[in-house]
């Protein structure tokens, strides 16, 4: 298994100097900062601990001008190693990196006490100060190991320290959804675009499909996989990996897009969020720039209260409740605090009240978010979409004391269910009332007037209503239709039906009796009639008594002598074979003959 750790502190401490001498390799990268002996970007370095943990070291700038750099590399790390120089004691830029460890909820490493051979009579009054320092942070307990990478005292009692730390620090899933964020793009002649990232969550293999986030989205494919300077058909987290991609240009791609399982993210551009570190948000600055992965992203920032702030950035992200965050001043490189990503679903504040309202709500949230109050602010949340927020994993499911029911793949607030099924039937019963000659509702209407889009949530809202649905339609069990100014017309067809169940009208006797379409089709719903093709309208016992006499004829039998038993016409005769036919009743042996089916 890899492990990743990232080094945080002071310009000038002996960073880069304390990976090199853990891991023979040199993490400065430039010519510029060999030359100024000064770390400028990230640098990268790996080795094996005596326990046999692959271990890689994220190597981030000190110096405040480059405090962007800094972030990006600690961003996605899960393990900090702080180096505090013990003959120059905790500096400014000391603080700052303390600062977005703290706001980043880092909570396992170690802190490294360097050029102890400079100052040996410091390591107490240092050890002390470093401590003091810390105390607020998840760093407080961090062992504090002295150590010295020029003549190399300490160092084994480092690299026990990290294993020891690495040790107490949860496992990520290898199962889970991938997300990278790129720190490095580059091309490689013969190979094309490479990117650099460390994995957190998931697996990423040889051939995978991936989408990568940033200004726009795009569809990548994995050509080929490098860990630690070595190619690898697939790796787990965590872990420092190169991957070589086929589907963009290195041109296009830069520090702070990210690399995830297509579909399975949402990426947002407005949310909410919980201060955690820092000045309170009515103190900051609408202006900022906010730092989540390796991205910095310029951000406007709405507060609600002291804690609590809507964010709105100029791209979209793929992040979810819990996610944390940093933000700082546009203009100058001063870490202001950190935050925790909050609630990625913000409701519109429009009306005078809401505002306070949702503060509210915020304020009750765990940090992680909640699937349950997400579900009764917005009535019904698909399930697929609280899996992709984090908040649900495959083996949750709302509980019989819950207000929430889970239907047709959708969490949903049992109040709001229980509002829509009694909305619809209102809705079918004032459709029975103002046209009693209609079958009923039809469900796209219903849905239009619930404001429910998705087919199944529908579906559930229909089967808990107790409405019939046939043909869809929706009529309330106990509607009865009225035919009304009809009822003279069918009561008439029904006295000649009588005497002649063969007699069908013709269209200028139906117009004469006012019986339109929509009459004729109520009157059939409710058995009155039977409407045949090419217009002709029979009794509903006619199809009954045409089989009664046909069974005296011999069999087989044609249509003229079908007609013949019945005494009507070859406009009658014809649509009432097909509709017998149709029932399965009689059957064609050829052309012109046909037989009852036995």
């Amino acid at each position: 298994m890899s492990y990743v750790i990232a080094t945080a502190g002071h310009v000038d401490h002996g960073k880069s100097t304390l990976v090199r001498a853990l891991t023979g390799i040199e993490p400065d990268r430039w010519a510029e900062e060999k030359r100024r002996g000064l770390t400028i970007d990230l640098g990268f370095a790996w080795t094996t601990l005596p326990s046999g943990k692959d271990v890689s070291f994220v190597d981030v700038p000190g110096h405040e001008r480059f405090l962007g750099n800094m972030l990006a590399g600690l961003g996605p790390a899960p393990v900090v190693c702080f180096v505090v120089a013990a003959d120059e004691g905790w500096q400014a830029q000391s603080s700052d990196h303390r600062d977005a460890v703290n706001a980043l909820g880092i909570r396992h490493g170690i802190v490294a006490l360097t050029r102890t051979d400079l100052a040996p009579g410091r390591i107490t009054e240092v050890t002390g100060q470093v401590r003091a320092e810390l105390a607020s942070t998840g760093l407080a307990d961090a062992p504090i190991i002295p150590v010295s990478s020029t003549t190399g005292e300490g160092l084994e009692d480092i690299r026990g320290a990290l294993d020891t730390a690495l040790t107490a620090t949860p496992p990520p899933d290898p199962t889970a959804r991938v997300r990278l964020w790129v720190d490095r793009a580059f091309s490689i002649k013969g190979a094309g675009t490479v990117v650099t990232g460390t994995l957190g969550g998931g697996t990423v293999r040889h051939g995978d499909t991936l989408t990568l986030c940033g200004e726009q989205e795009s569809t990548v494919t994995v050509r080929g996989l490098q860990a630690h300077g070595a190619a690898v058909d697939s790796i787990v987290p965590t872990a420092r990996v190169a991957l070589n991609l086929r589907g963009v240009p290195a041109d296009q791609i830069h520090r702070g897009q990210v690399l995830v399982t297509p579909g399975a993210w949402p990426t947002i551009a407005e949310f909410d969020v919980r201060r955690s570190t820092g000045p309170e948000f009515t103190a900051v600055p609408s202006q900022i720039v906010l730092h989540v992965g390796t991205a910095a992203i310029p951000a406007r920032l709405r507060p609600f209260d002291g804690d609590h702030a809507r964010l709105r950035i100029d791209r979209p992200v793929p992040v979810v409740p819990g996610d944390p965050l940093i933000v700082r001043y546009p203009t100058g490189e001063v870490v202001l605090g950190g935050a925790r990503v909050l609630d990625v679903d913000p409701q519109p504040l429009n009306r005078r009240g809401d505002s306070a309202e949702h503060t509210r709500w915020l304020s009750a949230l765990p940090d992680g978010g909640d699937p349950i109050a997400l579900t009764r602010r917005l009535s019904a949340v698909p399930r697929a979409h609280l899996t992709g927020l984090g908040l649900v994993s495959p083996e949750d499911h709302v509980s019989a004391e819950q207000d929430v029911v889970e239907t047709a793949g959708w969490w949903v607030h049992r109040p709001a269910l229980e509002g829509w099924i009694s909305a619809l039937q209102d809705a079918v019963r004032q459709t029975h009332r103002s046209n009693p000659l209609a079958p009923g509702l039809p469900v796209p209407a219903a849905s239009e007037r619930l404001g429910i889009a998705d087919p199944g949530l529908m579906d559930a809202v229909v089967k808990g209503s107790g409405l019939v649905h046939r043909d869809g339609v929706l009529a309330d069990p106990t509607h009865v239709s009225q035919l009304g100014a009809a009822e003279a017309g069918v009561q008439a067809l029904e006295a000649r039906w009588v005497t002649d169940p063969f007699d069908a009208p013709e269209a200028y006797d139906l117009d004469d009796l006012h019986l339109g379409p929509k009459e004729l089709a109520a009157a059939e719903r409710v058995g009155r009639l039977l409407r045949l093709g090419d217009g002709v309208v029979v009794g509903p016992r006619t199809p009954a008594l045409a089989m009664r006499e046909l069974a005296r004829l011999e069999q087989p039998f044609t249509t003229s002598q079908a007609r013949q038993a019945w005494g009507t016409t070859r406009r009658v005769a014809i649509p009432l074979l097909e509709h017998l036919d149709a029932r399965g009743w009689t059957v064609r042996e050829d052309g012109t003959h046909r037989r009852i089916k036995r």
